[in-house]
């Protein structure tokens, strides 16, 4: 058997490959986040739905960390060429790729093992590597906000968001620093196989099941100063009754708050509006009703507080690229195939 190859592909059943490419600087922390988060889901019959695998530009062997100690990886630059997905976590020895945007010739010979088609993802600084490969020109892209300026001026061809969690552009995906690689991950997840699959997952790694794409990166206050009132305790109010008519006035009065002081506090907390954070509930809302329930498209629509099928199908569609009926067709159980991806947004 190849080194690389699937355990299941003999038994006719192929999880999705992810392969997380390690470089010598890497982060513990980041190249443990996508075996966490890939390797958790499992289809009805208790399989894998992805199979994680790590490799090297090298020969099996150790890695360096930026902590006090190595890595070993089992696996050469060759299971680049296995992969549905490469994943590369942030490096701090990225050396030509960080200061001058050039690959050397050990890692351009890596990626030119890459399969097209594949789906690229990068966490954090990992995305100088994503960029001197040339695969972001003319796209979207992010990276820790600390490093946004600096990035933009080496690849100035690339449109970057110093702002956001992670960017979702179909194929290629890359996030800001350390923490915001769960969030891409587990988005990815949600894409693949829908909310339920992802926040199963998330409530087994003990995070968020849901932090937006769009949510800013630096939060002015993340944790609440004890001297002020925070505005959890009107988010959480507002979760239990999604269904109803939910007014921004309610929402401040429940902290004791005119308007104007909520909603500055309420972004300094979230890093989003308050009605920008209702959308996305209600969003999510229907997302789990459209997979769990047979509910129909209008009963959906109420039940997550969008009123009518066609403001839930206009709000859907404006946040994933898909109609109610066809993510509904796309995530029931049985609708994905095992280890499939779905479009972009999906």
């Amino acid at each position: 058997m190849d080194p690389v190859e699937s355990p299941h592909a003999s038994a006719g059943f192929r999880p999705h490959r992810v392969v997380v490419l390690a470089l010598d600087g890497l982060l513990p922390f980041e190249l443990g986040i996508p075996h966490r988060i890939f390797g958790r889901p499992r289809d009805e019959r208790g399989r894998r739905l992805y199979e994680v695998v790590t490799c090297s530009v090298r020969p099996p062997g150790p890695v360096e960390t930026d902590a006090d100690f190595a890595v070993h990886v089992a696996h050469g630059p060759e299971a680049l060429a296995t992969a549905d997905t490469v994943i590369v976590p942030a490096s701090y020895e990225l050396g030509p790729v960080y200061e001058r945007g050039e690959l050397t010739d050990a890692l351009a010979a890596a990626l030119a093992r890459i399969r097209p088609g594949t789906r690229l993802a990068s966490i954090c600084t990992g995305v100088y590597v994503l960029a001197a490969a040339g695969y972001l020109d003319g796209r979207p892209a992010t990276t820790h906000w600390a490093d946004a300026e600096r990035f933009q001026r080496l690849f100035p061809r690339i449109d970057v968001d110093p702002d956001v969690l992670f960017v979702d552009d179909g194929s290629i995906l890359t996030s800001a620093g350390v923490a915001a690689g769960i969030d891409l991950c587990l988005h990815m997840v949600r894409r693949d196989h829908g909310a339920a699959v992802a926040n199963e997952v998330a409530r087994r790694t003990v995070v968020p099941p849901h932090r937006d794409g769009g949510q800013a990166q630096y939060i002015e206050r993340p944790v609440p100063d004890p001297q002020q009132s925070s505005t959890s305790g009107a988010r959480a109010w507002a979760l239990g009754r999604l269904h109803e008519p939910i007014q921004l006035r309610d929402m401040a009065a429940r902290e004791a708050m005119s308007v104007r002081t909520f909603t500055r506090r309420f972004r300094e907390e979230s890093g989003i509006s308050p009605g920008q954070w209702l959308t996305r509930q209600r969003v999510e809302r229907a997302r789990q009703l459209l997979e769990s329930t047979d509910l129909s498209v209008d009963q959906v629509a109420r039940d997550a507080g969008f009123g009518t099928a066609q403001s839930m199908r206009q709000h859907l569609q404006a946040a994933l690229g898909v109609t109610p009926t066809a993510y509904r067709r796309t995530f029931r159980a049985g609708g994905r195939r095992p280890g499939a991806v779905a479009p972009a947004g999906g």
